[in-house]
C-alpha cells in the first residue's frame, strides 16, 4: 500500500536540492541520486513502529501508571535485580542498557565533542534548520498536531528538544544510565505514547499517512541531528575535520539505536546520510496550513514566550532567527512557510566571515582545539539554562 502523503517528486524539496540552499549537498553524490524504484522501498517502513516500546506503554503506563513506571525504570537503570514489573518493561531497559558490539567509544565522543564545539552557533542551526525545516514536511507534523502541539505552543517542543540534545552530547554522557541512557529512554517512550494515543483516538488516517511516529519519519528525525545539523555548521563557517564527521554519524546511529530505530537503517557515512535525507524529503507532500501554523509559533517564540525578558531583546532575537531561517532554508521554503524577509539576512554572512578567521586558532594544535570545545560548551549550557529556568525547567 502508498499512502497518499508519498509524493514524489516533492515540489517545494525539489527545488531546495536543484537550486536552493541544499544544492552543495547534492553535489556531494555527484549526480547518484537514489531514483524512484530503489526510493520505493522505505514505504513499507511509513507503516513500521517501534513494537517494543509501544507495548510498554498499553502494558506498564496504561495498567500502571506514569509514577510506578518511571519507579520501575529507575530502579532497572541503577541495577536493582528482581524488580517485580511487567517483562516488556525489563526488556526494554535490559535492550537499552545492553553495548551494542558495533559501538566505538571513541568515535562515539568525537560525534558529542563536534556538538559541543558548536557552541551557540550548533543551537541556531538545530532550530533555524533543523527544526523549522522540517516542519516544511505535511506527513511528518501530523501526530503534532494530533498531541496538540499548535494549541500548546512551539515553546514546549523546543524546550524538550534543545534540553535533550544539550544533556546527550555532554562529555561520556551517553555511557551513564542516569544520564544519556534515561535521556534517551525518556524520549522513547515519549513517542511511543504519542502514537498509543493518537492511534486510540481512532481520528488517525493511516491509508493516507502511514503510521504515526513511523521509523521512516524516526530516521528523518535523526538525520537531521547528522547530515542537516552538518550541513549547517559547514554553512556557517565551522572547519570540519574527517573524524568529527565520522564521530557525529557514529554517535547519531547509537542515538537512533536508544531511540528505537534498527541500527540497519541508519547511515554511518556522509554519503548514505545524505541519498537517506534525499530519499525522504523528494517523497514529501507540500506544506499544508499545519505547516504554516506551526512555522508561525516557531517564529513568534521569543516574542511570545518569557525568554529574552526585554521588549527589545524578543525582537532582535526574533529578527535574528528569522535571518538564520532565511539563510539556511533559502527563499522558496521560507516564503512557503510564510517567514517574513528581514534585513537581518545578512547577519550570518557577516558572523560566517568571522568564525572562518577563528577556525584557524582552532586547529592550531590540541590544546586549542579542546580550549575550543571547553569554552563554546560552557557558553552553550549558559545561554541553554537561561532559556530552560525561563520555562521553569531544571538546568543541565
Amino acid at each position: 500500500m502508498i499512502p497518499s502523503r508519498f509524493y514524489y517528486p516533492s515540489p517545494g524539496f525539489s527545488i531546495y536540492w536543484e537550486s536552493g540552499n541544499g544544492k552543495k549537498l547534492a553535489k556531494r553524490l555527484s549526480g547518484d541520486f537514489p531514483q524512484k524504484t530503489e526510493i520505493e522501498h522505505f514505504i513499507p517502513r511509513l507503516f513500521e513502529t517501534d513494537s517494543p516500546a509501544d507495548q510498554v506503554i498499553r502494558e506498564v503506563y496504561q495498567v500502571h501508571g506514569f509514577r510506578q513506571a518511571d519507579t520501575w525504570i529507575e530502579e532497572l537503570l541503577n541495577g536493582k535485580k528482581d524488580v517485580e514489573c511487567p517483562e516488556s518493561l525489563n526488556l526494554l531497559v535490559r535492550q537499552t542498557t545492553t553495548v551494542p558490539s558495533w559501538l566505538n567509544p571513541e568515535l562515539l565522543e568525537e560525534g558529542a565533542r563536534l556538538c559541543r564545539r558548536s557552541g551557540s552557533l550548533g543551537l541556531m542551526v538545530l532550530r533555524n534548520y533543523c527544526l523549522m525545516g522540517g516542519y516544511e514536511s505535511a506527513a511528518i507534523n501530523k501526530p503534532l498536531v494530533f498531541t496538540g502541539a499548535l494549541k500548546k505552543g512551539a515553546a514546549k517542543r523546543l524546550t524538550e528538544t534543545t534540553e535533550f540534545w544539550v544533556r546527550i552530547i555532554g562529555e561520556n554522557a551517553l555511557t551513564e544510565p542516569q544520564i544519556g541512557l534515561k535521556e534517551c529512554l525518556k524520549v522513547r517512550l515519549m513517542h511511543a505514547y504519542a502514537r498509543v494515543s493518537i492511534l486510540d483516538e481512532g481520528k488517525w488516517q493511516e491509508a493516507n499517512w502511514g503510521a504515526p511516529l513511523n521509523q521512516w519519519d524516526m530516521i528523518a528525525t535523526n538525520l537531521g541531528f547528522s547530515i542537516i545539523f552538518l550541513d549547517g555548521l559547514r554553512k556557517s563557517g565551522l572547519k570540519i575535520t574527517e573524524n568529527e564527521i565520522e564521530g557525529l554519524f557514529h554517535f547519531w546511529k547509537y542515538v537512533g539505536h536508544l531511540l528505537g530505530i534498527p541500527a540497519s537503517y541508519l547511515p554511518t557515512t556522509e554519503n548514505e546520510a545524505t541519498r537517506s535525507i534525499y530519499s525522504w524529503t523528494i517523497t514529501q507532500a507540500p506544506a499544508d496550513e499545519d505547516t504554516i501554523s506551526l512555522a508561525k509559533a516557531l517564529t513568534l517564540e521569543p516574542v511570545d514566550g518569557p525568554f529574552p525578558s526585554k521588549n527589545w531583546q524578543k525582537k532582535l532575537v526574533y529578527k535574528t532567527h528569522l535571518g538564520y531561517n532565511w539563510f539556511f532554508l533559502g527563499k522558496t521554503s521560507c516564503e512557503t512557510m510564510h517567514l517574513p524577509a528581514t534585513f537581518w539576512r545578512v547577519h550570518p554572512y557577516i558572523q560566517r566571515f568571522f568564525i572562518r578567521l577563528g577556525q584557524v586558532f582552532v586547529h592550531l594544535s590540541e590544546s586549542t582545539y579542546k580550549r575550543s570545545v571547553l569554552r563554546n560548551r560552557k557558553l552553550q549550557k549558559k545561554i541553554v539554562n537561561a532559556y530552560l529556568v525561563s520555562h521553569e525547567r531544571k538546568p543541565v
